[in-house]
């Protein structure tokens, strides 16, 4: 049991690596492409990489799939609309606040809703070391975002949509916990994104009109599909097996460390004193987050 909460920690690490991409990814698109449409191209590249994933296990993963009846497409669906929301929200939150801002309370966010909506389902709250890691992490991620400058916009109504993006991204991550106990998590995801692409599309035509983009454009939005999206994405589902779900959510802190280091050793950027504070404070937070899940787990119940 602890190797495996180690393996899927490692897992969720792993996936917040390649999400922490998707900023430097996006700043090589062309200025006339719309973050809605990437964040709904994304969607749909996506799932055809975990089709293709999925392709060799489809009938026995299909099979369970249909097995589960309505409860398995109800929880498929609304993971799908729980993903759709976080990225419409998400984008049109940092749109309204500024990147520091909407990404601070977005990401921030996410465990603490994570917490309450396990206790709330479950009767079962995390561990008081969760919830001091989690702490850490979040107050490390906010610093390391406040201090990578983009404006500070104490927009309400921005503020409010970047609140929902973490509970969206919170209820999809405990769904689809539950979903992938009971089927592939390749097979899961497919379904579960073909669900949010199929919402993001209209309503990215709706909000920024057709498509319009680059061969450089389109180069952005494959690797964001494929890499930052379907692989992280298919490495947090199989993740979700081994750990719980506001660990998997407070794991994925890890994201702005990989920003941070893209920014230091790629764009050259030299943040100030106080953004490397953060960077400790969020390793710390996380290390104290893998801690209890290995610990919750040789003990036999999870964080």
């Amino acid at each position: 049991m602890k190797n495996s909460s180690m393996t899927g920690a490692c897992m969720a690490l792993g996936a917040a690596v390649l999400w922490g991409t998707t900023g430097t990814a996006q700043s090589f698109a062309p200025p006339q492409t719309s973050p809605y449409w990437i964040g709904a191209l994304r969607l749909a590249i996506a799932c055809l990489f975990f089709g293709a994933y999925a392709a060799r296990g489809w009938r026995g993963g299909g099979a369970r799939v249909a097995a589960g009846g309505r409860r398995m497409a109800g929880g498929i669906l609304l993971a799908g609309l729980c993903m759709a929301a976080y990225n419409l929200t998400f984008f049109a939150g940092v749109k309204a606040t500024g990147v520091a801002v909407g990404t601070a309370l977005a990401i921030g966010s996410g465990p603490v809703w994570a917490g309450v909506l396990q206790f709330a389902l479950t009767g079962r709250a995390p561990q008081g070391v969760w919830w001091l890691g989690t702490a850490l992490a979040v107050a490390g991620a906010g610093l390391m975002v406040a201090v990578a400058g983009g404006g500070l916009r104490l927009d309400a109504g921005g503020i409010t949509l970047c609140l929902l993006a973490g509970l969206a991204y919170a209820g999809y991550t405990l769904i689809s916990q539950r979903l992938v106990r009971r089927a592939p998590p390749a097979i899961v995801t497919l379904w579960v994104f073909g669900v949010a692409a199929a919402i993001s599309a209209p309503a990215a035509f709706i909000v920024a009109g057709p498509f319009s983009s680059t061969a450089a454009g389109w180069t952005v939005v494959t690797y964001l599909g494929v890499v930052s999206t379907g692989v992280a994405f298919l490495l947090f589902s199989h993740a979700l097996q081994y750990i719980s779900g506001p660990s998997g959510v407070t794991l994925a802190l890890a994201e702005p460390v990989t920003a941070f280091a893209l920014a230091v050793f790629v764009v050259g950027e030299r943040p100030p004193a106080t953004a490397f504070a953060g960077l400790g404070m969020v390793l710390a937070g996380l290390a104290a987050v893998v801690w209890t899940e290995a610990r919750g787990r040789r003990g036999g119940k999870a964080a």
